[in-house]
Protein backbone atom coordinates (compact mmCIF):
# COMPACT_ATOMS: atom_id res chain seq x y z
CA UNK A 1 0.00 0.00 0.00
CA UNK A 2 1.12 3.14 -0.69
CA UNK A 3 -0.16 7.01 -0.33
CA UNK A 4 0.36 9.96 2.01
CA UNK A 5 -2.54 8.26 4.28
CA UNK A 6 -1.35 4.96 4.86
CA UNK A 7 -1.92 4.65 8.46
CA UNK A 8 -5.38 6.24 8.84
CA UNK A 9 -7.82 4.44 9.47
CA UNK A 10 -11.93 5.61 8.22
CA UNK A 11 -15.23 4.29 9.11
CA UNK A 12 -17.23 5.04 6.17
CA UNK A 13 -21.15 5.14 7.17
CA UNK A 14 -21.48 6.64 3.24
CA UNK A 15 -23.68 5.70 1.00
CA UNK A 16 -25.03 6.75 -2.39
CA UNK A 17 -22.56 8.84 -4.82
CA UNK A 18 -21.58 12.03 -2.38
CA UNK A 19 -20.34 10.15 0.24
CA UNK A 20 -18.52 7.22 -1.19
CA UNK A 21 -16.56 9.38 -3.57
CA UNK A 22 -15.42 11.75 -1.07
CA UNK A 23 -14.03 8.46 0.57
CA UNK A 24 -12.90 6.85 -2.35
CA UNK A 25 -10.15 9.40 -2.49
CA UNK A 26 -9.17 9.05 1.08
CA UNK A 27 -8.55 5.05 -0.11
CA UNK A 28 -6.97 5.91 -3.36
CA UNK A 29 -3.88 7.99 -1.14
CA UNK A 30 -3.97 4.86 1.45
CA UNK A 31 -6.52 4.93 3.75
CA UNK A 32 -7.85 2.03 5.37
CA UNK A 33 -11.72 2.62 4.47
CA UNK A 34 -13.86 0.44 6.83
CA UNK A 35 -17.47 0.76 4.74
CA UNK A 36 -20.02 0.02 6.95
CA UNK A 37 -23.12 -1.15 5.25
CA UNK A 38 -26.38 -1.89 6.46
CA UNK A 39 -27.76 -5.68 5.60
CA UNK A 40 -29.52 -4.21 2.81
CA UNK A 41 -26.21 -2.75 1.30
CA UNK A 42 -25.57 0.50 -0.41
CA UNK A 43 -28.41 1.19 -2.38
CA UNK A 44 -26.26 1.88 -4.96
CA UNK A 45 -24.95 -1.26 -5.47
CA UNK A 46 -28.21 -2.09 -7.42
CA UNK A 47 -28.06 1.13 -9.50
CA UNK A 48 -26.44 0.32 -13.47
CA UNK A 49 -25.33 -0.21 -15.40
CA UNK A 50 -24.84 -3.83 -15.26
CA UNK A 51 -22.78 -5.45 -18.58
CA UNK A 52 -25.39 -7.59 -20.36
CA UNK A 53 -24.14 -10.79 -18.65
CA UNK A 54 -24.41 -9.98 -14.82
CA UNK A 55 -27.55 -11.93 -13.60
CA UNK A 56 -27.25 -10.71 -9.92
CA UNK A 57 -27.47 -6.46 -10.49
CA UNK A 58 -26.08 -5.88 -6.97
CA UNK A 59 -22.73 -4.71 -8.35
CA UNK A 60 -23.12 -1.84 -10.65
CA UNK A 61 -20.41 0.39 -12.25
CA UNK A 62 -21.40 3.80 -9.64
CA UNK A 63 -20.86 1.35 -6.70
CA UNK A 64 -17.56 -0.18 -8.35
CA UNK A 65 -16.35 3.31 -9.18
CA UNK A 66 -16.96 4.67 -5.57
CA UNK A 67 -15.96 2.20 -3.18
CA UNK A 68 -12.51 0.78 -4.70
CA UNK A 69 -9.87 0.18 -2.61
CA UNK A 70 -12.66 -0.11 0.30
CA UNK A 71 -13.00 -3.35 2.81
CA UNK A 72 -16.98 -4.02 4.11
CA UNK A 73 -18.82 -4.91 6.80
CA UNK A 74 -22.12 -5.37 7.57
CA UNK A 75 -23.90 -3.65 10.75
CA UNK A 76 -27.09 -3.47 11.44
CA UNK A 77 -27.01 -0.12 13.44
CA UNK A 78 -30.26 -0.41 14.86
CA UNK A 79 -29.77 -2.90 16.83
CA UNK A 80 -27.95 -2.46 20.57
CA UNK A 81 -25.36 -5.02 18.96
CA UNK A 82 -24.41 -3.17 15.83
CA UNK A 83 -24.48 -0.01 17.92
CA UNK A 84 -21.80 -1.45 20.35
CA UNK A 85 -19.57 -2.68 16.84
CA UNK A 86 -19.60 0.69 15.35
CA UNK A 87 -18.27 2.18 18.65
CA UNK A 88 -15.07 0.01 18.71
CA UNK A 89 -14.47 0.65 15.57
CA UNK A 90 -14.67 4.40 16.00
CA UNK A 91 -12.31 3.92 19.10
CA UNK A 92 -9.08 2.97 16.97
CA UNK A 93 -10.45 5.33 14.16
CA UNK A 94 -8.88 8.56 12.84
CA UNK A 95 -12.08 10.05 11.05
CA UNK A 96 -15.68 8.74 10.11
CA UNK A 97 -17.76 10.37 7.21
CA UNK A 98 -21.53 10.14 6.87
CA UNK A 99 -24.10 11.87 4.57
CA UNK A 100 -27.45 10.57 6.26
CA UNK A 101 -30.17 12.89 6.59
CA UNK A 102 -30.27 15.20 9.45
CA UNK A 103 -31.50 13.67 12.97
CA UNK A 104 -30.57 10.29 11.58
CA UNK A 105 -27.10 9.62 13.12
CA UNK A 106 -28.43 11.11 16.93
CA UNK A 107 -31.27 8.79 16.44
CA UNK A 108 -29.14 5.78 16.46
CA UNK A 109 -27.30 7.03 19.24
CA UNK A 110 -24.15 7.96 17.79
CA UNK A 111 -23.79 11.62 17.03
CA UNK A 112 -20.55 13.76 16.90
CA UNK A 113 -20.77 14.35 21.05
CA UNK A 114 -21.47 10.98 21.51
CA UNK A 115 -18.78 9.64 19.28
CA UNK A 116 -16.06 12.28 20.36
CA UNK A 117 -16.50 11.71 23.97
CA UNK A 118 -15.53 8.36 22.90
CA UNK A 119 -12.38 9.08 20.90
CA UNK A 120 -11.92 12.98 20.98
CA UNK A 121 -9.63 13.12 18.40
CA UNK A 122 -12.42 11.71 16.02
CA UNK A 123 -12.35 13.85 12.84
CA UNK A 124 -16.40 13.68 11.44
CA UNK A 125 -17.65 14.63 8.58
CA UNK A 126 -21.38 14.81 6.83
CA UNK A 127 -22.41 15.75 3.68
CA UNK A 128 -25.80 16.57 3.24
CA UNK A 129 -28.10 18.76 1.06
CA UNK A 130 -27.70 22.08 2.94
CA UNK A 131 -25.44 21.15 5.54
CA UNK A 132 -25.45 20.56 9.47
CA UNK A 133 -26.48 22.89 12.19
CA UNK A 134 -23.23 22.69 13.48
CA UNK A 135 -21.69 24.63 10.48
CA UNK A 136 -24.84 26.37 10.33
CA UNK A 137 -28.74 25.92 10.79
CA UNK A 138 -30.19 26.15 6.77
CA UNK A 139 -34.05 26.91 6.60
CA UNK A 140 -33.63 23.88 4.42
CA UNK A 141 -31.92 21.37 6.59
CA UNK A 142 -34.20 19.24 6.78
CA UNK A 143 -34.82 18.85 3.57
CA UNK A 144 -33.46 15.46 1.46
CA UNK A 145 -31.37 16.37 -1.90
CA UNK A 146 -30.29 15.02 -4.74
CA UNK A 147 -27.49 15.95 -7.18
CA UNK A 148 -30.07 17.63 -9.10
CA UNK A 149 -31.17 19.31 -6.25
CA UNK A 150 -27.78 20.57 -5.32
CA UNK A 151 -27.19 21.99 -9.16
CA UNK A 152 -30.71 23.79 -8.94
CA UNK A 153 -30.10 25.31 -5.98
CA UNK A 154 -27.01 26.11 -6.25
CA UNK A 155 -27.14 28.60 -8.96
CA UNK A 156 -25.51 25.84 -11.77
CA UNK A 157 -28.30 25.03 -13.23
CA UNK A 158 -28.94 28.41 -13.60
CA UNK A 159 -26.34 29.44 -15.66
CA UNK A 160 -26.48 26.00 -17.86
CA UNK A 161 -28.66 25.56 -21.01
CA UNK A 162 -28.81 26.94 -24.48
CA UNK A 163 -31.03 29.75 -23.53
CA UNK A 164 -32.77 31.03 -20.36
CA UNK A 165 -35.89 29.02 -21.59
CA UNK A 166 -33.91 25.88 -21.60
CA UNK A 167 -32.07 25.27 -17.65
CA UNK A 168 -30.67 22.03 -17.19
CA UNK A 169 -28.48 20.38 -15.08
CA UNK A 170 -24.34 19.32 -16.24
CA UNK A 171 -24.73 15.94 -17.24
CA UNK A 172 -22.52 14.08 -14.84
CA UNK A 173 -23.81 14.18 -11.24
CA UNK A 174 -21.66 17.16 -9.67
CA UNK A 175 -23.83 18.07 -7.51
CA UNK A 176 -22.57 14.90 -5.67
CA UNK A 177 -18.66 14.74 -6.37
CA UNK A 178 -18.04 17.82 -6.08
CA UNK A 179 -19.35 17.77 -2.27
CA UNK A 180 -17.31 14.57 -1.96
CA UNK A 181 -14.33 16.68 -3.28
CA UNK A 182 -14.61 19.34 -0.75
CA UNK A 183 -15.48 16.54 2.09
CA UNK A 184 -12.65 14.75 1.50
CA UNK A 185 -10.46 18.18 1.46
CA UNK A 186 -11.83 19.11 4.53
CA UNK A 187 -11.07 15.72 6.30
CA UNK A 188 -7.79 15.58 5.43
CA UNK A 189 -6.99 19.67 6.76
CA UNK A 190 -8.99 18.32 9.83
CA UNK A 191 -6.78 15.18 9.95
CA UNK A 192 -3.57 17.35 9.78
CA UNK A 193 -5.03 19.95 12.46
CA UNK A 194 -5.43 16.71 14.55
CA UNK A 195 -2.05 15.33 14.06
CA UNK A 196 -0.79 18.77 16.29
CA UNK A 197 -3.60 19.52 18.14
CA UNK A 198 -4.55 16.01 19.26
CA UNK A 199 -8.01 16.47 19.06
CA UNK A 200 -10.50 16.04 15.79
CA UNK A 201 -13.67 18.54 14.93
CA UNK A 202 -16.74 18.66 12.89
CA UNK A 203 -16.28 18.62 9.07
CA UNK A 204 -19.64 20.45 7.86
CA UNK A 205 -20.01 19.83 4.02
CA UNK A 206 -23.05 20.90 2.21
CA UNK A 207 -23.89 19.55 -1.38
CA UNK A 208 -25.64 23.16 -2.61
CA UNK A 209 -22.37 25.23 -0.82
CA UNK A 210 -19.75 23.05 -2.65
CA UNK A 211 -22.30 23.56 -5.92
CA UNK A 212 -22.36 27.29 -6.03
CA UNK A 213 -18.77 27.38 -4.96
CA UNK A 214 -17.84 26.19 -8.50
CA UNK A 215 -20.48 28.48 -9.95
CA UNK A 216 -18.28 31.32 -10.08
CA UNK A 217 -20.22 33.21 -12.66
CA UNK A 218 -23.12 33.10 -10.55
CA UNK A 219 -21.44 35.39 -7.87
CA UNK A 220 -19.38 37.37 -9.62
CA UNK A 221 -21.46 38.77 -12.63
CA UNK A 222 -24.32 39.58 -9.90
CA UNK A 223 -21.78 40.88 -7.60
CA UNK A 224 -20.16 43.06 -10.24
CA UNK A 225 -23.63 43.98 -11.96
CA UNK A 226 -26.37 43.33 -9.77
CA UNK A 227 -27.90 41.07 -12.69
CA UNK A 228 -28.36 37.20 -12.76
CA UNK A 229 -26.39 35.80 -15.72
CA UNK A 230 -27.94 33.39 -18.12
CA UNK A 231 -27.45 30.20 -19.50
CA UNK A 232 -25.30 30.70 -22.96
CA UNK A 233 -24.61 27.53 -24.28
CA UNK A 234 -21.37 26.76 -24.08
CA UNK A 235 -19.88 30.38 -24.56
CA UNK A 236 -18.94 31.62 -20.89
CA UNK A 237 -19.32 35.27 -19.14
CA UNK A 238 -17.22 38.11 -20.76
CA UNK A 239 -14.77 35.65 -23.00
CA UNK A 240 -14.84 35.42 -26.75
CA UNK A 241 -14.19 33.56 -28.35
CA UNK A 242 -14.70 30.88 -25.84
CA UNK A 243 -17.13 27.93 -27.02
CA UNK A 244 -17.75 24.84 -29.77
CA UNK A 245 -17.40 25.47 -32.97
CA UNK A 246 -18.49 23.59 -35.84
CA UNK A 247 -15.73 22.35 -38.01
CA UNK A 248 -16.18 20.28 -41.44
CA UNK A 249 -16.85 16.81 -39.77
CA UNK A 250 -17.41 17.79 -36.11
CA UNK A 251 -16.91 19.54 -33.28
CA UNK A 252 -14.31 21.88 -31.60
CA UNK A 253 -14.05 23.09 -28.25
CA UNK A 254 -11.57 26.95 -28.51
CA UNK A 255 -10.63 29.42 -26.55
CA UNK A 256 -8.99 32.44 -27.46
CA UNK A 257 -10.30 35.18 -25.15
CA UNK A 258 -6.81 36.75 -23.90
CA UNK A 259 -4.70 38.87 -25.92
CA UNK A 260 -1.83 36.70 -26.75
CA UNK A 261 -3.94 33.74 -27.88
CA UNK A 262 -6.07 35.53 -30.32
CA UNK A 263 -2.86 37.02 -31.85
CA UNK A 264 -1.77 33.03 -32.64
CA UNK A 265 -5.02 32.60 -33.63
CA UNK A 266 -5.38 35.36 -35.53
CA UNK A 267 -1.20 34.32 -37.15
CA UNK A 268 -3.04 30.65 -38.11
CA UNK A 269 -5.87 31.96 -39.93
CA UNK A 270 -3.55 34.69 -42.11
CA UNK A 271 -5.59 37.55 -40.47
CA UNK A 272 -3.49 39.50 -38.65
CA UNK A 273 -5.16 42.59 -39.28
CA UNK A 274 -7.55 41.15 -36.60
CA UNK A 275 -5.54 42.26 -34.18
CA UNK A 276 -5.74 45.65 -34.18
CA UNK A 277 -9.10 46.13 -35.13
CA UNK A 278 -10.66 48.13 -32.87
CA UNK A 279 -13.37 45.58 -32.18
CA UNK A 280 -11.48 42.94 -31.25
CA UNK A 281 -7.87 44.55 -29.82
CA UNK A 282 -8.75 43.74 -26.16
CA UNK A 283 -10.11 41.21 -24.10
CA UNK A 284 -13.32 43.23 -22.94
CA UNK A 285 -14.31 44.57 -26.89
CA UNK A 286 -13.80 40.89 -28.37
CA UNK A 287 -16.43 40.48 -25.29
CA UNK A 288 -18.74 43.19 -26.46
CA UNK A 289 -18.26 42.43 -30.31
CA UNK A 290 -18.85 38.45 -29.87
CA UNK A 291 -21.02 38.10 -32.63
CA UNK A 292 -18.18 39.50 -35.17
CA UNK A 293 -15.45 37.39 -33.67
CA UNK A 294 -17.46 34.42 -33.59
CA UNK A 295 -18.43 35.51 -37.57
CA UNK A 296 -14.36 35.22 -38.25
CA UNK A 297 -14.05 32.06 -36.51
CA UNK A 298 -16.68 30.19 -37.36
CA UNK A 299 -16.04 31.11 -41.04
CA UNK A 300 -12.52 29.62 -41.00
CA UNK A 301 -13.24 26.83 -38.59
CA UNK A 302 -15.64 25.54 -40.67
CA UNK A 303 -13.33 25.49 -43.69
CA UNK A 304 -11.20 22.40 -41.82
CA UNK A 305 -12.01 19.10 -40.72
CA UNK A 306 -11.18 18.34 -36.81
CA UNK A 307 -8.31 16.44 -37.49
CA UNK A 308 -6.94 19.50 -39.57
CA UNK A 309 -7.61 21.99 -36.95
CA UNK A 310 -5.97 20.06 -34.22
CA UNK A 311 -2.84 19.57 -36.50
CA UNK A 312 -3.06 23.76 -37.46
CA UNK A 313 -3.56 24.69 -33.53
CA UNK A 314 -2.72 22.17 -31.23
CA UNK A 315 0.15 23.05 -29.17
CA UNK A 316 -0.39 27.24 -30.10
CA UNK A 317 -4.29 27.84 -29.40
CA UNK A 318 -6.70 25.84 -26.45
CA UNK A 319 -8.43 23.65 -28.19
CA UNK A 320 -10.11 19.99 -27.73
CA UNK A 321 -11.87 17.52 -30.03
CA UNK A 322 -15.07 16.47 -28.15
CA UNK A 323 -14.45 13.42 -27.12
CA UNK A 324 -17.04 10.86 -26.80
CA UNK A 325 -16.57 7.76 -24.17
CA UNK A 326 -15.22 5.32 -26.82
CA UNK A 327 -13.18 8.23 -27.53
CA UNK A 328 -11.39 8.27 -24.15
CA UNK A 329 -10.86 5.18 -23.69
CA UNK A 330 -9.08 4.83 -26.93
CA UNK A 331 -7.37 8.31 -26.17
CA UNK A 332 -3.38 8.01 -24.94
CA UNK A 333 -3.50 10.69 -22.32
CA UNK A 334 -5.93 8.92 -20.49
CA UNK A 335 -3.68 5.42 -20.32
CA UNK A 336 -0.81 6.79 -19.62
CA UNK A 337 -1.93 9.76 -17.06
CA UNK A 338 -3.56 6.24 -15.29
CA UNK A 339 -6.97 7.74 -15.37
CA UNK A 340 -8.72 4.32 -16.53
CA UNK A 341 -7.74 1.77 -14.47
CA UNK A 342 -8.45 -1.97 -14.34
CA UNK A 343 -10.53 -3.81 -11.62
CA UNK A 344 -11.50 -6.98 -11.03
CA UNK A 345 -15.26 -7.11 -11.54
CA UNK A 346 -16.69 -10.28 -9.71
CA UNK A 347 -19.81 -10.60 -11.18
CA UNK A 348 -18.94 -11.01 -14.65
CA UNK A 349 -15.36 -12.63 -14.30
CA UNK A 350 -14.41 -9.78 -16.39
CA UNK A 351 -12.15 -6.39 -15.47
CA UNK A 352 -13.80 -3.23 -15.33
CA UNK A 353 -12.39 0.42 -15.79
CA UNK A 354 -12.48 3.03 -12.91
CA UNK A 355 -11.73 6.51 -12.57
CA UNK A 356 -7.91 7.05 -11.41
CA UNK A 357 -6.51 9.32 -8.76
CA UNK A 358 -6.16 12.89 -10.54
CA UNK A 359 -3.33 14.25 -8.21
CA UNK A 360 -0.31 12.14 -8.87
CA UNK A 361 2.07 12.40 -5.64
CA UNK A 362 5.93 11.17 -7.28
CA UNK A 363 6.81 10.01 -3.96
CA UNK A 364 3.64 8.83 -2.26
CA UNK A 365 1.69 8.33 -5.26
CA UNK A 366 -2.26 7.62 -4.87
CA UNK A 367 -3.51 3.97 -6.91
CA UNK A 368 -6.76 1.88 -7.39
CA UNK A 369 -5.45 -1.22 -5.49
CA UNK A 370 -8.30 -3.53 -5.50
CA UNK A 371 -11.95 -3.76 -6.72
CA UNK A 372 -14.86 -2.74 -4.60
CA UNK A 373 -16.09 -5.23 -2.35
CA UNK A 374 -19.04 -7.70 -1.91
CA UNK A 375 -21.65 -6.84 0.46
CA UNK A 376 -19.95 -7.96 4.16
CA UNK A 377 -16.98 -9.57 2.21
CA UNK A 378 -14.76 -8.69 5.52
CA UNK A 379 -17.09 -8.62 7.72
CA UNK A 380 -14.68 -11.07 9.96
CA UNK A 381 -11.71 -9.58 8.91
CA UNK A 382 -12.79 -6.45 10.18
CA UNK A 383 -14.77 -7.86 13.74
CA UNK A 384 -11.42 -10.16 14.23
CA UNK A 385 -9.32 -6.65 13.80
CA UNK A 386 -11.86 -5.09 16.59
CA UNK A 387 -11.22 -7.91 19.14
CA UNK A 388 -14.42 -10.10 18.33
CA UNK A 389 -13.55 -14.18 18.60
CA UNK A 390 -15.27 -16.55 16.52
CA UNK A 391 -18.02 -16.88 19.53
CA UNK A 392 -18.67 -13.60 19.80
CA UNK A 393 -18.91 -12.77 15.80
CA UNK A 394 -21.20 -15.58 15.51
CA UNK A 395 -23.07 -14.39 18.55
CA UNK A 396 -23.44 -10.67 16.70
CA UNK A 397 -24.57 -12.46 13.62
CA UNK A 398 -27.42 -14.34 15.39
CA UNK A 399 -28.75 -11.27 16.73
CA UNK A 400 -29.24 -10.23 13.10
CA UNK A 401 -26.37 -7.22 14.42
CA UNK A 402 -23.69 -8.72 11.53
CA UNK A 403 -23.61 -10.09 8.33
CA UNK A 404 -20.65 -12.35 7.32
CA UNK A 405 -21.36 -13.02 3.32
CA UNK A 406 -23.43 -10.94 0.48
CA UNK A 407 -24.41 -13.47 -0.76
CA UNK A 408 -27.48 -14.36 1.55
CA UNK A 409 -30.81 -13.11 1.84
CA UNK A 410 -30.23 -9.30 3.14
CA UNK A 411 -33.50 -7.46 3.11
CA UNK A 412 -33.23 -4.99 6.57
CA UNK A 413 -33.51 -1.49 5.98
CA UNK A 414 -32.84 1.83 8.00
CA UNK A 415 -36.10 3.43 9.16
Amino acid sequence: MTGPLVGVRVVDLTQALSGPYCTSILADYGADVVKVEPPRGDMIRRTGPFAADDEHHDFGNVFQNANRNKRSIVLDLKTPEGRDVLIELVRSADALVENFSAGVMERLGLSYETLAEINPRLVYTSIRGFGDKRGGESPYSEWPAFDIIAQAMGGLMSITGPDADTRVRVGSGIGDTVPGLFAALGTVMALFEAKSSGKGQYVDTAMTDAVLAVSEIVVNVFDATGASPQPMGNALQGFAPFNTVRAKDGEIALGAPHDAQWAKLCTIMERPDLVVDPRFNSDNNRWINRDAVYAVVEGWVGEHTVAELVELLGGKVPLAPVLDAEAIFANPHFAIRGMLPEVDNPRTGRTSRVTGPVAKLTRTPGQVRHRAPLLGEHTAEILTEAGYDDAQQDALVGAGAACFSSEQELTKEYR
